[in-house]
């Protein structure tokens, strides 16, 4: 049986994946920003386009951190074990696991929309 989502993941790579999207928002966001305010004209004259352009951004970092967060309640077990999980078995490390890639994934998720706020409340650029 095919599915969109793997049942398990184990790989690190699964907890770091929402802090990196959320540093990768960070920098397209402001870095976007700043050249296009300190370069006029090189990426458009309108600044609703830049605006635009970052709440596109925000909603795939938000849908990508939303998928993180779903592998990683999966893994923990939708909930079902109490940490902490310290034992030294792999059903534990699994559930460390996926329990600190979903407390991350809120984290990054929050941070996200935190990013994204001067783009909603800033209409133009302040020299």
């Amino acid at each position: 049986m095919w599915r969109l989502l793997p049942k398990e993941v184990e790989s690190l790579w699964t907890l770091f994946t929402a802090p990196v999207v959320w540093a990768l928002h960070f920098l397209l966001s402001y870095v976007g920003a700043a050249v296009f305010c300190e370069k006029p004209g090189l990426l458009g004259e309108d600044f609703d386009n830049l605006r635009v352009a970052i709440g596109l951004i925000t909603v795939l970092s938000l849908a990508v951190i939303g998928v993180s967060a779903l592998l990683a309640w999966r893994q923990w077990g939708f909930g079902t074990g109490d940490p902490p999980h310290d034992d030294p078995t792999r059903r534990d490390r699994l559930l460390f696991q996926g329990y600190a890639t979903l407390l991350l994934s809120g984290l990054s998720f929050v941070a996200v929309i935190f990013t994204a706020l001067p783009a909603l409340f800033i209409t133009e650029c302040l020299r």
